[in-house]
């Protein structure tokens, strides 16, 4: 048996593969011990979405920084995150004045292009 480390998602499992030798052929396997139960990763629930206009993703990528808190009062064109796509930093800003209603998407979360980062009212 030889074991490997598979990651899945971000996800890293411990696997155990057999190795057939040359000229071998796989028939019925030998009665085993039941594997362990491998618990499911657990994932936070997405953060609610307020009130407001949405400031969103203009592309996929990953966050890497969030400038703003909730309830903090922001300018149209004021820095609210940092986005790394293909190796590039790209700064996303305000669309409008107002109040940080929420924070959707945090630091080291994924993103899709028009997902909502956070909400400005």
């Amino acid at each position: 048996m030889r074991k490997f480390q598979v990651n899945v998602n971000g996800n890293a499992y411990e696997v155990e593969v057999e190795e057939l030798g040359a000229g071998q052929t796989l028939s019925a396997p030998a009665p085993r011990a039941a594997a362990p139960a491998v618990a499911a990763p657990v994932v936070a629930a997405p953060a609610a979405v307020g009130t407001g206009t949405k400031v969103v993703a203009p592309m996929p990528g990953k966050i890497v920084g969030v400038k703003v808190t909730v309830g903090q009062d922001v300018k149209e064109g004021d820095l609210v995150a940092v986005l790394e796509a293909m190796k590039m930093e790209n700064e996303i800003f305000a669309s409008t004045g107002g109040k940080i209603t929420s924070i959707v998407k945090q630091t080291g979360d994924t993103v899709e292009a028009n997902d909502v980062i956070v909400t400005i009212a």
